[in-house]
Protein backbone atom coordinates (compact mmCIF):
# COMPACT_ATOMS: atom_id res chain seq x y z
CA UNK A 1 0.00 0.00 0.00
CA UNK A 2 1.34 3.30 -1.10
CA UNK A 3 0.12 5.34 2.29
CA UNK A 4 1.05 8.68 1.03
CA UNK A 5 -1.19 8.71 -1.38
CA UNK A 6 -4.02 6.05 -0.11
CA UNK A 7 -5.47 8.36 2.60
CA UNK A 8 -9.36 9.39 2.94
CA UNK A 9 -10.93 12.00 4.94
CA UNK A 10 -11.12 12.20 8.39
CA UNK A 11 -14.06 13.73 10.74
CA UNK A 12 -15.40 15.30 13.49
CA UNK A 13 -13.64 15.94 16.88
CA UNK A 14 -15.03 18.44 18.84
CA UNK A 15 -13.10 21.22 20.91
CA UNK A 16 -12.64 22.27 24.23
CA UNK A 17 -14.33 26.11 25.38
CA UNK A 18 -10.68 27.36 26.20
CA UNK A 19 -10.47 30.78 24.35
CA UNK A 20 -7.85 31.73 22.33
CA UNK A 21 -5.08 34.53 22.37
CA UNK A 22 -6.01 37.10 20.54
CA UNK A 23 -3.79 38.63 17.60
CA UNK A 24 -6.21 41.56 16.55
CA UNK A 25 -6.10 42.90 12.87
CA UNK A 26 -7.24 45.97 11.52
CA UNK A 27 -9.60 45.80 8.72
CA UNK A 28 -8.05 45.67 5.21
CA UNK A 29 -5.66 43.57 6.30
CA UNK A 30 -6.25 40.95 4.12
CA UNK A 31 -5.18 42.87 1.51
CA UNK A 32 -1.14 43.26 2.75
CA UNK A 33 1.89 40.99 3.05
CA UNK A 34 3.68 40.33 0.00
CA UNK A 35 2.79 39.49 -3.93
CA UNK A 36 3.11 35.78 -4.72
CA UNK A 37 3.17 33.06 -6.98
CA UNK A 38 1.79 29.76 -6.08
CA UNK A 39 2.05 26.71 -8.01
CA UNK A 40 -1.70 26.24 -9.10
CA UNK A 41 -2.23 30.01 -9.62
CA UNK A 42 -1.36 32.11 -12.90
CA UNK A 43 -2.17 35.12 -11.27
CA UNK A 44 -0.19 37.40 -8.37
CA UNK A 45 -1.51 36.60 -4.91
CA UNK A 46 -1.26 37.89 -1.39
CA UNK A 47 1.18 35.69 1.24
CA UNK A 48 1.25 36.44 4.84
CA UNK A 49 2.70 34.49 7.66
CA UNK A 50 1.25 34.64 11.36
CA UNK A 51 2.84 33.33 14.29
CA UNK A 52 0.93 31.02 16.62
CA UNK A 53 1.14 29.11 19.64
CA UNK A 54 2.28 25.59 18.82
CA UNK A 55 -0.21 24.18 21.66
CA UNK A 56 -3.49 26.72 22.71
CA UNK A 57 -2.93 24.84 26.30
CA UNK A 58 0.50 26.91 26.71
CA UNK A 59 0.01 29.90 25.24
CA UNK A 60 3.29 31.40 26.30
CA UNK A 61 5.56 28.84 24.61
CA UNK A 62 6.52 27.69 21.82
CA UNK A 63 5.28 29.26 18.31
CA UNK A 64 4.93 28.01 14.82
CA UNK A 65 4.04 30.22 11.41
CA UNK A 66 0.67 29.71 9.55
CA UNK A 67 0.71 30.30 5.72
CA UNK A 68 -1.58 32.19 4.34
CA UNK A 69 -2.70 32.88 0.89
CA UNK A 70 -5.26 35.62 0.06
CA UNK A 71 -6.99 35.87 -3.47
CA UNK A 72 -8.81 39.83 -3.13
CA UNK A 73 -12.17 40.21 -4.20
CA UNK A 74 -12.10 41.43 -7.97
CA UNK A 75 -14.27 44.31 -7.29
CA UNK A 76 -12.87 46.74 -4.97
CA UNK A 77 -16.39 47.51 -3.32
CA UNK A 78 -16.47 43.40 -2.17
CA UNK A 79 -18.66 42.74 0.77
CA UNK A 80 -16.74 42.45 4.02
CA UNK A 81 -17.41 38.58 4.96
CA UNK A 82 -14.76 36.84 2.84
CA UNK A 83 -14.46 32.98 2.01
CA UNK A 84 -12.01 30.47 3.91
CA UNK A 85 -11.14 27.31 2.25
CA UNK A 86 -10.27 24.61 3.89
CA UNK A 87 -8.38 21.15 2.37
CA UNK A 88 -8.80 17.72 2.79
CA UNK A 89 -6.89 15.16 3.61
CA UNK A 90 -5.85 15.71 6.83
CA UNK A 91 -2.88 16.41 5.53
CA UNK A 92 -3.48 19.10 2.47
CA UNK A 93 -2.66 22.40 2.22
CA UNK A 94 -4.56 25.76 1.30
CA UNK A 95 -1.81 25.84 -1.36
CA UNK A 96 -2.10 22.56 -2.66
CA UNK A 97 -5.56 23.22 -3.85
CA UNK A 98 -5.45 26.54 -5.27
CA UNK A 99 -6.55 25.39 -8.94
CA UNK A 100 -9.82 25.60 -7.27
CA UNK A 101 -9.60 28.93 -7.30
CA UNK A 102 -11.31 29.87 -10.73
CA UNK A 103 -12.51 26.01 -10.91
CA UNK A 104 -14.99 26.24 -8.23
CA UNK A 105 -15.20 29.85 -6.93
CA UNK A 106 -14.62 32.52 -9.72
CA UNK A 107 -17.61 33.69 -9.20
CA UNK A 108 -17.94 33.92 -6.08
CA UNK A 109 -14.92 35.91 -5.66
CA UNK A 110 -16.41 38.76 -7.78
CA UNK A 111 -17.41 40.21 -4.46
CA UNK A 112 -15.34 38.59 -1.59
CA UNK A 113 -11.96 37.61 -0.53
CA UNK A 114 -11.08 33.88 -0.89
CA UNK A 115 -8.51 32.79 1.78
CA UNK A 116 -6.84 29.30 1.65
CA UNK A 117 -5.13 28.32 5.37
CA UNK A 118 -2.16 25.85 4.95
CA UNK A 119 -2.85 23.81 8.03
CA UNK A 120 -0.31 23.79 10.56
CA UNK A 121 1.86 20.42 9.51
CA UNK A 122 0.93 21.12 5.68
CA UNK A 123 2.14 22.62 2.93
CA UNK A 124 4.02 25.92 3.60
CA UNK A 125 2.80 25.78 7.36
CA UNK A 126 5.76 23.44 8.91
CA UNK A 127 5.24 20.68 6.67
CA UNK A 128 5.40 17.16 8.15
CA UNK A 129 5.90 14.36 5.87
CA UNK A 130 8.25 11.42 4.95
CA UNK A 131 11.18 12.12 2.20
CA UNK A 132 9.59 10.00 -0.88
CA UNK A 133 13.35 8.63 -1.48
CA UNK A 134 12.21 6.67 1.42
CA UNK A 135 9.03 5.05 0.27
CA UNK A 136 10.09 3.52 -3.32
CA UNK A 137 7.57 1.49 -4.67
CA UNK A 138 9.73 -1.39 -5.11
CA UNK A 139 8.66 -1.89 -1.17
CA UNK A 140 7.00 -5.10 -0.21
CA UNK A 141 3.55 -3.87 2.16
CA UNK A 142 5.92 -4.73 5.29
CA UNK A 143 8.58 -2.92 4.27
CA UNK A 144 6.61 0.08 3.72
CA UNK A 145 4.98 0.10 6.84
CA UNK A 146 8.41 -0.04 8.57
CA UNK A 147 9.73 2.54 6.73
CA UNK A 148 6.89 5.00 7.51
CA UNK A 149 7.13 3.69 11.25
CA UNK A 150 10.75 5.25 10.84
CA UNK A 151 9.75 8.22 9.24
CA UNK A 152 7.10 9.00 12.08
CA UNK A 153 9.79 7.97 15.04
CA UNK A 154 11.98 10.38 13.52
CA UNK A 155 9.55 13.21 14.07
CA UNK A 156 10.57 15.70 16.73
CA UNK A 157 7.11 18.16 17.12
CA UNK A 158 5.32 16.87 19.38
CA UNK A 159 2.41 15.37 17.39
CA UNK A 160 -0.28 16.20 20.12
CA UNK A 161 -0.10 19.76 18.93
CA UNK A 162 -1.36 18.97 15.63
CA UNK A 163 -5.26 18.29 16.45
CA UNK A 164 -8.33 19.27 14.34
CA UNK A 165 -9.02 21.14 17.71
CA UNK A 166 -5.68 23.15 17.25
CA UNK A 167 -5.93 23.62 13.85
CA UNK A 168 -9.56 25.25 14.12
CA UNK A 169 -8.07 27.86 16.36
CA UNK A 170 -5.23 28.38 14.08
CA UNK A 171 -8.50 30.02 11.68
CA UNK A 172 -9.87 31.94 14.61
CA UNK A 173 -6.10 33.42 14.99
CA UNK A 174 -6.36 34.38 10.77
CA UNK A 175 -9.63 35.40 11.28
CA UNK A 176 -8.41 37.98 14.20
CA UNK A 177 -5.30 38.68 12.07
CA UNK A 178 -6.79 39.87 8.80
CA UNK A 179 -9.72 41.84 10.68
CA UNK A 180 -12.85 40.34 8.99
CA UNK A 181 -15.87 40.49 11.65
CA UNK A 182 -17.16 37.28 9.97
CA UNK A 183 -16.41 34.40 7.37
CA UNK A 184 -18.04 32.17 5.25
CA UNK A 185 -16.21 28.71 5.39
CA UNK A 186 -16.05 26.27 2.44
CA UNK A 187 -14.74 22.69 3.30
CA UNK A 188 -14.05 19.36 1.49
CA UNK A 189 -13.94 16.53 3.11
CA UNK A 190 -11.42 16.12 6.11
CA UNK A 191 -12.06 20.21 5.55
CA UNK A 192 -16.01 19.46 6.24
CA UNK A 193 -14.97 17.80 10.13
CA UNK A 194 -12.50 20.72 10.61
CA UNK A 195 -15.56 23.49 9.26
CA UNK A 196 -17.51 21.76 11.64
CA UNK A 197 -15.03 22.42 14.94
CA UNK A 198 -14.39 25.61 14.00
CA UNK A 199 -18.08 26.76 13.88
CA UNK A 200 -18.98 24.68 17.07
CA UNK A 201 -15.74 26.55 18.71
CA UNK A 202 -16.64 29.79 17.68
CA UNK A 203 -20.13 30.40 16.49
CA UNK A 204 -20.18 34.23 16.28
CA UNK A 205 -17.60 34.38 13.61
CA UNK A 206 -19.23 32.25 11.30
CA UNK A 207 -21.90 33.62 8.71
CA UNK A 208 -22.35 30.84 7.10
CA UNK A 209 -21.17 26.84 5.81
CA UNK A 210 -20.70 24.68 2.52
CA UNK A 211 -19.54 21.54 3.31
CA UNK A 212 -18.58 19.36 0.50
CA UNK A 213 -18.51 15.83 1.00
CA UNK A 214 -19.74 15.70 4.81
CA UNK A 215 -18.27 13.45 7.60
CA UNK A 216 -20.41 13.09 9.83
CA UNK A 217 -19.91 13.68 13.43
CA UNK A 218 -19.75 10.22 14.44
CA UNK A 219 -18.00 8.89 11.66
CA UNK A 220 -14.65 7.03 11.67
CA UNK A 221 -13.55 6.87 8.17
CA UNK A 222 -10.66 5.17 8.07
CA UNK A 223 -12.86 2.05 8.71
CA UNK A 224 -15.17 3.20 6.02
CA UNK A 225 -15.55 -0.14 4.33
CA UNK A 226 -19.41 -0.21 4.58
CA UNK A 227 -19.43 2.83 2.05
CA UNK A 228 -16.85 1.64 -0.23
CA UNK A 229 -18.37 -1.57 -1.18
CA UNK A 230 -21.95 0.28 -1.43
CA UNK A 231 -20.00 2.59 -4.33
CA UNK A 232 -18.39 -0.44 -5.83
CA UNK A 233 -22.11 -2.42 -6.27
CA UNK A 234 -23.52 0.89 -7.93
CA UNK A 235 -20.71 0.84 -10.48
CA UNK A 236 -21.78 -3.13 -11.67
CA UNK A 237 -25.70 -2.01 -11.08
CA UNK A 238 -24.81 0.45 -14.02
CA UNK A 239 -22.60 -1.22 -16.09
CA UNK A 240 -25.38 -4.39 -16.03
CA UNK A 241 -27.48 -1.51 -17.07
CA UNK A 242 -25.59 -0.16 -19.75
CA UNK A 243 -26.21 -2.04 -22.79
CA UNK A 244 -22.56 -1.27 -24.32
CA UNK A 245 -20.45 -1.88 -20.60
CA UNK A 246 -22.93 -4.93 -19.97
CA UNK A 247 -21.90 -6.39 -23.54
CA UNK A 248 -18.22 -5.90 -23.43
CA UNK A 249 -18.53 -6.93 -19.58
CA UNK A 250 -21.21 -9.21 -18.99
CA UNK A 251 -18.83 -11.14 -16.24
CA UNK A 252 -17.68 -7.92 -14.50
CA UNK A 253 -18.12 -8.93 -10.87
CA UNK A 254 -17.15 -12.03 -11.50
CA UNK A 255 -13.75 -11.34 -12.83
CA UNK A 256 -13.44 -8.87 -10.16
CA UNK A 257 -13.83 -11.83 -7.53
CA UNK A 258 -11.39 -13.59 -9.29
CA UNK A 259 -9.02 -11.08 -9.04
CA UNK A 260 -9.54 -10.44 -5.39
CA UNK A 261 -8.76 -14.13 -4.86
CA UNK A 262 -5.85 -14.43 -7.10
CA UNK A 263 -4.39 -11.15 -5.01
CA UNK A 264 -5.39 -12.28 -1.72
CA UNK A 265 -3.55 -16.11 -2.41
CA UNK A 266 -0.44 -14.04 -2.59
CA UNK A 267 1.56 -10.79 -4.37
CA UNK A 268 1.19 -11.05 -8.02
CA UNK A 269 4.47 -10.89 -10.19
CA UNK A 270 4.00 -8.74 -12.84
CA UNK A 271 6.48 -8.39 -15.56
CA UNK A 272 5.38 -5.43 -18.38
CA UNK A 273 6.47 -1.91 -19.43
CA UNK A 274 6.32 0.47 -17.52
CA UNK A 275 3.26 2.87 -18.05
CA UNK A 276 5.56 6.09 -17.55
CA UNK A 277 8.85 5.21 -19.67
CA UNK A 278 8.30 2.37 -21.32
CA UNK A 279 10.95 0.46 -19.87
CA UNK A 280 10.91 -2.94 -18.56
CA UNK A 281 9.49 -3.22 -14.77
CA UNK A 282 9.11 -6.30 -12.32
CA UNK A 283 6.70 -5.30 -9.43
CA UNK A 284 4.68 -7.23 -7.05
CA UNK A 285 1.30 -6.29 -7.09
CA UNK A 286 -0.23 -7.28 -3.19
CA UNK A 287 -3.48 -7.05 -2.25
CA UNK A 288 -3.59 -3.85 -0.42
CA UNK A 289 -2.28 -2.37 -3.84
CA UNK A 290 -4.86 -3.44 -6.22
CA UNK A 291 -7.54 -2.69 -3.13
CA UNK A 292 -6.69 0.82 -2.87
CA UNK A 293 -6.32 1.36 -6.53
CA UNK A 294 -9.88 0.18 -6.63
CA UNK A 295 -10.94 2.39 -3.92
CA UNK A 296 -9.44 5.71 -5.03
CA UNK A 297 -10.28 5.51 -8.62
CA UNK A 298 -14.08 5.17 -6.98
CA UNK A 299 -13.72 8.74 -5.50
CA UNK A 300 -14.57 10.18 -9.30
CA UNK A 301 -17.79 9.41 -10.71
CA UNK A 302 -15.81 9.91 -14.30
CA UNK A 303 -13.03 7.64 -13.37
CA UNK A 304 -15.20 5.16 -11.68
CA UNK A 305 -16.29 4.76 -15.47
CA UNK A 306 -12.69 3.22 -16.58
CA UNK A 307 -13.42 0.59 -13.89
CA UNK A 308 -14.77 -2.00 -15.40
CA UNK A 309 -12.13 -1.64 -18.94
CA UNK A 310 -9.28 -1.98 -15.88
CA UNK A 311 -10.77 -5.09 -14.39
CA UNK A 312 -11.63 -6.98 -17.65
CA UNK A 313 -8.03 -5.72 -18.91
CA UNK A 314 -6.46 -7.22 -16.11
CA UNK A 315 -8.46 -10.14 -15.94
CA UNK A 316 -6.82 -11.38 -19.28
CA UNK A 317 -3.95 -10.80 -18.23
CA UNK A 318 -3.01 -7.41 -19.34
CA UNK A 319 -2.23 -5.34 -16.41
CA UNK A 320 -0.32 -2.23 -17.77
CA UNK A 321 -3.71 0.35 -17.94
CA UNK A 322 -4.28 -0.80 -13.83
CA UNK A 323 -0.68 0.00 -12.81
CA UNK A 324 -0.83 2.97 -14.98
CA UNK A 325 -4.17 4.25 -13.08
CA UNK A 326 -2.41 3.09 -10.01
CA UNK A 327 0.26 5.88 -10.81
CA UNK A 328 -2.43 8.36 -10.94
CA UNK A 329 -1.84 10.07 -7.62
CA UNK A 330 1.94 9.99 -7.21
CA UNK A 331 2.27 11.31 -10.90
CA UNK A 332 -0.14 13.91 -10.07
CA UNK A 333 0.73 14.92 -6.52
CA UNK A 334 3.34 17.81 -7.60
CA UNK A 335 5.35 19.32 -5.25
CA UNK A 336 2.67 19.56 -2.77
CA UNK A 337 1.84 16.09 -1.96
CA UNK A 338 -0.25 14.90 1.12
CA UNK A 339 1.44 15.48 4.88
CA UNK A 340 1.78 11.75 6.21
CA UNK A 341 3.00 12.19 9.30
CA UNK A 342 0.06 15.14 9.68
CA UNK A 343 -2.44 12.70 8.93
CA UNK A 344 -1.24 10.18 11.31
CA UNK A 345 -1.26 12.73 13.82
CA UNK A 346 -4.75 13.41 13.53
CA UNK A 347 -6.45 10.03 12.81
CA UNK A 348 -4.31 8.23 15.11
CA UNK A 349 -5.20 10.89 17.91
CA UNK A 350 -9.19 11.48 16.37
CA UNK A 351 -10.28 8.07 14.64
CA UNK A 352 -7.76 4.88 16.11
CA UNK A 353 -9.31 4.98 19.95
CA UNK A 354 -12.32 4.70 18.19
CA UNK A 355 -12.19 1.71 16.42
CA UNK A 356 -13.87 -0.83 18.55
CA UNK A 357 -13.48 -4.80 17.83
CA UNK A 358 -16.82 -4.84 16.91
CA UNK A 359 -16.62 -1.88 13.98
CA UNK A 360 -13.81 -3.10 12.99
CA UNK A 361 -15.58 -7.14 12.53
CA UNK A 362 -18.30 -5.52 10.78
CA UNK A 363 -15.87 -3.23 8.08
CA UNK A 364 -13.41 -6.32 7.32
CA UNK A 365 -16.49 -8.53 7.24
CA UNK A 366 -18.85 -6.40 4.87
CA UNK A 367 -16.61 -4.55 2.49
CA UNK A 368 -13.99 -5.71 -0.40
CA UNK A 369 -11.51 -3.88 1.42
CA UNK A 370 -11.15 -5.82 3.97
CA UNK A 371 -9.38 -4.97 6.96
CA UNK A 372 -5.92 -4.71 5.82
CA UNK A 373 -5.63 -0.94 5.46
CA UNK A 374 -7.30 -0.75 9.14
CA UNK A 375 -4.92 -3.24 10.47
CA UNK A 376 -1.98 -1.55 9.00
CA UNK A 377 -2.95 2.36 10.21
CA UNK A 378 -3.84 0.49 13.75
CA UNK A 379 -0.35 -0.80 13.94
CA UNK A 380 1.36 2.42 12.96
CA UNK A 381 -0.92 4.34 15.40
CA UNK A 382 0.07 1.77 18.25
CA UNK A 383 3.70 3.02 17.10
CA UNK A 384 3.71 6.51 17.76
CA UNK A 385 1.79 6.42 20.71
CA UNK A 386 0.20 10.10 20.14
CA UNK A 387 -2.26 10.92 22.90
CA UNK A 388 -6.20 10.61 22.28
CA UNK A 389 -8.79 13.36 21.63
CA UNK A 390 -11.61 12.38 23.71
CA UNK A 391 -14.75 12.58 21.59
CA UNK A 392 -17.90 14.61 22.59
CA UNK A 393 -21.41 14.43 21.47
CA UNK A 394 -22.16 17.53 19.04
CA UNK A 395 -23.47 20.89 19.63
CA UNK A 396 -25.71 22.26 17.65
CA UNK A 397 -24.77 24.45 14.79
CA UNK A 398 -26.51 27.31 14.01
CA UNK A 399 -25.03 28.91 10.94
CA UNK A 400 -27.00 28.97 7.95
CA UNK A 401 -24.95 25.54 5.86
CA UNK A 402 -25.05 24.25 2.12
CA UNK A 403 -24.61 20.45 2.80
CA UNK A 404 -23.13 18.67 -0.86
CA UNK A 405 -22.95 14.89 -1.45
CA UNK A 406 -22.61 12.77 -4.44
CA UNK A 407 -24.20 9.53 -4.20
CA UNK A 408 -21.60 7.54 -5.52
CA UNK A 409 -19.25 8.65 -2.88
CA UNK A 410 -17.17 5.71 -1.44
CA UNK A 411 -16.22 8.00 1.62
CA UNK A 412 -18.69 10.41 2.28
CA UNK A 413 -22.04 9.44 0.31
CA UNK A 414 -25.29 11.30 1.38
CA UNK A 415 -25.98 9.23 4.22
CA UNK A 416 -23.09 10.77 6.18
CA UNK A 417 -24.71 14.06 5.29
CA UNK A 418 -27.61 13.70 6.52
CA UNK A 419 -26.45 12.60 10.23
CA UNK A 420 -24.44 15.72 10.03
CA UNK A 421 -27.67 17.82 9.53
CA UNK A 422 -29.17 16.28 12.26
CA UNK A 423 -27.15 18.94 14.35
CA UNK A 424 -27.33 21.82 11.40
CA UNK A 425 -31.22 23.46 12.07
CA UNK A 426 -30.54 25.21 8.78
CA UNK A 427 -28.65 22.74 6.96
CA UNK A 428 -29.85 22.58 3.20
CA UNK A 429 -28.31 19.43 1.74
CA UNK A 430 -27.96 18.70 -2.24
CA UNK A 431 -27.78 15.44 -2.96
CA UNK A 432 -25.74 14.75 -7.23
CA UNK A 433 -26.72 11.59 -8.53
CA UNK A 434 -23.93 10.74 -11.04
CA UNK A 435 -21.54 12.31 -9.15
CA UNK A 436 -18.64 10.95 -6.34
CA UNK A 437 -16.30 12.96 -4.26
CA UNK A 438 -17.01 16.62 -4.18
CA UNK A 439 -19.76 18.33 -6.18
CA UNK A 440 -18.74 21.94 -5.90
CA UNK A 441 -16.84 22.35 -9.23
CA UNK A 442 -19.47 20.31 -11.35
CA UNK A 443 -22.40 22.06 -13.79
CA UNK A 444 -24.02 24.62 -12.13
CA UNK A 445 -22.45 24.50 -8.46
CA UNK A 446 -20.39 27.16 -8.72
CA UNK A 447 -23.20 29.69 -9.38
CA UNK A 448 -25.27 27.85 -6.40
CA UNK A 449 -22.49 28.39 -4.39
CA UNK A 450 -22.89 31.87 -5.02
CA UNK A 451 -26.12 32.35 -4.86
CA UNK A 452 -25.78 30.34 -1.58
CA UNK A 453 -23.34 33.00 0.13
CA UNK A 454 -25.35 36.40 -0.97
CA UNK A 455 -28.24 34.81 0.53
CA UNK A 456 -27.45 31.52 2.68
CA UNK A 457 -31.20 32.06 4.68
CA UNK A 458 -33.31 31.40 1.01
CA UNK A 459 -34.14 27.91 -0.46
CA UNK A 460 -31.17 27.16 -2.80
CA UNK A 461 -32.80 26.29 -6.14
CA UNK A 462 -31.00 23.58 -7.24
CA UNK A 463 -32.65 21.50 -10.08
CA UNK A 464 -29.76 22.24 -12.40
CA UNK A 465 -27.65 19.85 -10.55
CA UNK A 466 -29.92 17.13 -12.57
CA UNK A 467 -28.88 17.93 -15.63
CA UNK A 468 -25.04 16.87 -14.79
CA UNK A 469 -25.24 13.78 -16.80
CA UNK A 470 -23.49 10.00 -16.07
CA UNK A 471 -20.02 10.16 -17.90
CA UNK A 472 -19.87 7.22 -20.76
CA UNK A 473 -18.04 3.63 -19.68
CA UNK A 474 -14.92 2.83 -21.11
CA UNK A 475 -15.51 -0.37 -23.50
CA UNK A 476 -11.73 -0.35 -24.60
CA UNK A 477 -8.81 0.77 -25.06
CA UNK A 478 -9.50 3.81 -27.25
CA UNK A 479 -11.49 5.23 -24.09
CA UNK A 480 -15.09 6.13 -23.23
CA UNK A 481 -18.08 5.12 -25.99
CA UNK A 482 -19.87 7.86 -27.65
Amino acid sequence: MKLKHCLAASLISLLSALAPPCLAGAPGAALNGRTCHLPGSEEGLRCRTLAVPLDYHQPTGPTLTLHITVAPAFRESGRPDPLFVLAGGPGQAGSDVLPVLNAIFRRTRATRDIVFIDQRGTGLSGKLDCDDKTLPENLSDEEQIAAVRACLAAIRQPLSAYTTEHAARDIEQVRLALGYQQINVWGASYGTRLGQAYARAFPHAVRSLVLDGVAAPDQIIPAGGRDGQAALDALFRQCAADAGCNKAYPALRAEFDGLLARVSAGPVPLNLSNPRTAEPLQMNLTKERFLNTVHNVLYSALDGRRLPFLIHSAHLGRWAPFVARRNVASDLAGEGGTALVLHMAVICAEDYPRMTPQLLADDAHNSFLGGGRVGQLIELCKSIKVPAVAWRAPSPILAPALLLSGALDPVTPPRRAEAAARHIPKAQHLVVANAGHGISALGCAPRLLREFLDAPQKPVIAHCLNDIPAANFQIGSAGPHP
